[in-house]
């Protein structure tokens, strides 16, 4: 019975991850290796063994470097100021209240509006705003990749 509770968890703890890579109330990569390394525990490291979950802690490393690197990337490459990212940063934070929308929308709005208060053109600061919004979005989907690579190995480790 221990070990089914135990289980459970560990699947409970990757979905939740899934959902949270997409989701930024949830830490998804987190949950994921956190639902990962309970699953090998479980076998005593017997199918899932510590290099593969060291494997698995290096994608998580990753993907959470690139979930926060890559909206600055596309905020840099345009040229944006200080206040651009700033106002990305506010913009996720206000996003999170909105629902998916807000979240997937609310940076590139926060980043145009620190860019325009910064300098005052608006050709720039939408361009500036919709480059933090790509780098997001070029982040999220390498997050999800990078998500979904982790339960994969997982999966195979512990059925091959």
């Amino acid at each position: 019975m221990e070990i089914t509770l135990l289980w459970v968890l560990c699947v409970a703890m990757i979905g939740l991850g899934l959902l949270g890579t997409v989701l930024p109330v949830l830490p998804g990569t987190l949950l994921i290796w956190g639902g990962i390394v309970l699953g090998a525990w479980i076998d005593d490291f017997s199918r899932v063994s510590a290099t593969t979950v060291a494997v698995i802690s290096v994608l998580a490393v990753l993907a959470w470097a690139l979930d926060y690197v890559a909206g600055l990337m596309g905020a840099q490459k345009a040229g944006a100021s200080k206040q651009a990212l700033i106002g990305a940063a506010l913009g996720t934070v206000v996003g999170l209240f909105m629902g998916l929308v807000g979240v997937l929308f609310m940076p590139l709005v926060g980043a145009a509006v620190g860019e325009y208060l910064a300098r005052k053109d608006e050709a720039r600061a939408m361009k500036v705003g919709l480059a933090t919004w790509i780098g997001m979005m070029v982040g999220l989907i390498a997050k999800v990749v990078i998500a979904c690579v982790m339960v994969g190995v997982f999966v195979a480790a512990l059925v091959l």
